[in-house]
């Protein structure tokens, strides 16, 4: 059920990543299979804009254009990723038969577009949001672990990706859908809108 409410809202979570291959033809947003990334932690947009185009008439400022997305970065904080995923935004190639996978030229990285959830809480009702970032590029994530020591030091991972706008005819960069009562509702959903019914 679509959710209803009069007061503000206070963002209070994050969950279910998912990422699926990204495509346009003649105009269209196509996206491949889409699967979980892994567990959220937390996502971070930061888009980039154009300067405001201003004009100015009797010594003030008349008119202005403003400025336009240009790109961004997404940064995503994930518990791990799922194989499949790895493979998926590394563009992997298959792992030989001794089961090693190699990271090299055989490389193909692929645009994905990257859904999630949004949870957000108003006048003491949760609320939740599927969002999808159209067209991405993942960089290599950097590879760390701690060794542990007598309580377990819980450790993400940090995948930051280059957002930018996509090929169909209004160059969209980001889809916000409707706001729903629970998770479950959001997640069909997004699921829905990236061809996973």
């Amino acid at each position: 059920m679509t959710a209803q409410y009069a007061a503000g809202k206070v963002t209070i979570g994050f969950s279910n990543p998912y990422v699926a291959t990204y495509s346009a033809e003649g105009g269209t947003i196509k996206f491949g299979t889409p699967t979980v990334l892994a567990r959220g932690v937390s996502v971070q947009i930061e888009p980039e804009s154009s300067d405001d185009n201003n004009f100015y008439a009797d010594n003030q400022l008349a008119e202005t254009d403003s400025g336009r997305f240009t790109g961004g970065t997404t940064t995503l904080t994930v518990d791990g990723l799922f194989i499949a995923a790895k493979k998926l935004i590394y563009g992997l190639p298959v792992a030989g038969e001794d089961g090693w996978t190699a990271f090299g030229d055989e490389q193909k990285t692929p645009y994905v577009s990257i859904g999630f959830i949004v949870k957000s809480r108003s006048n003491g009702n949760d609320i939740y949001q599927p969002i999808i970032i159209l067209k991405n590029k993942f960089q290599e994530a950097s590879t760390g672990a701690e060794t542990q020591g007598e309580e377990i030091d819980w450790q993400t991972q940090e995948l930051t990706a280059s957002t930018m706008r996509s090929d169909n005819s209004t160059h969209d960069w980001k889809w916000e859908g409707k706001e729903f009562e629970s998770e479950e509702e959001a997640v069909t959903d997004l699921k829905k809108k990236m061809g996973l019914s």
